[in-house]
């Protein structure tokens, strides 16, 4: 059962932020380009500098090495990298079902890195952050690339599996929509610091 708490949060000019996250939760965020949705993930993920209080099931994030901490509670940015020729290199042990779940062709663990689309690199790094079983998902604008059908089979993935391993997530989106399908409380940020009342509109 996952839990992230954040106390008065700052970073690069932004916050203090609070927020709770309990197991089986998304939390959706949304603000104009800029207002610091991308840093405030980054700062929880560990990779940029902050002050305050992030905690994981009640560890502190100083508690753990930045390595043992991104892996629990890791972050899919808005662009995925690789460094191997070959997709499946990239994983421990490819998954071709899970492949197939996200819309996938099944023999794309073969691909050349080169061979993929920008929607098919985003869904194949949501692949490999999963390999870790994280109990914390911070995403940024994770289906920008995406057709409707693949947003949809994307959507469905990530809520099942945070719904199924008791894990909780933060989703920043530009799209409404997709928070009030996904999220079960919205929040803007404006200003540097969380606004709204939670609901999702």
């Amino acid at each position: 059962m996952s839990s992230l708490c954040v106390r008065q949060l700052q970073y690069l000019h932004c916050g203090p932020i609070d927020l709770q996250i309990e197991a089986g939760e998304i939390v959706g965020l949304y603000g104009v380009s800029g207002s610091g949705k991308s840093r405030l993930l980054r700062a929880l993920a560990d990779l940029d500098e902050h002050q305050g209080e992030v905690l994981l099931n009640g560890a502190s994030q100083q508690s753990m090495s930045a390595p043992q901490w991104r892996s629990q509670v890791g972050l899919l940015s808005a662009e995925t990298f690789w460094w191997l020729d070959e997709v499946a290199s990239h994983f421990q042990q490819f998954d071709q079902a899970q492949a197939m779940q996200l819309g996938l062709p099944e023999d794309i663990g073969d691909w050349p890195v080169s061979r993929l689309s920008s929607g098919e690199n985003q869904r194949l790094g949501l692949m490999r952050l999963l390999e870790n079983r994280p109990e914390v998902l911070l995403l940024d604008e994770p289906t920008a690339n995406l057709d409707p059908q693949s947003t949809d089979a994307f959507e469905r993935f990530v809520v099942d599996y945070v719904q199924q391993q008791s894990a909780c997530a933060i989703w920043v989106s530009h799209d409404p929509q997709q928070l009030k399908r996904t999220a079960h409380r919205c929040y803007q940020i404006e200003n540097g610091m969380l606004a709204g009342n939670g609901e999702c509109s």
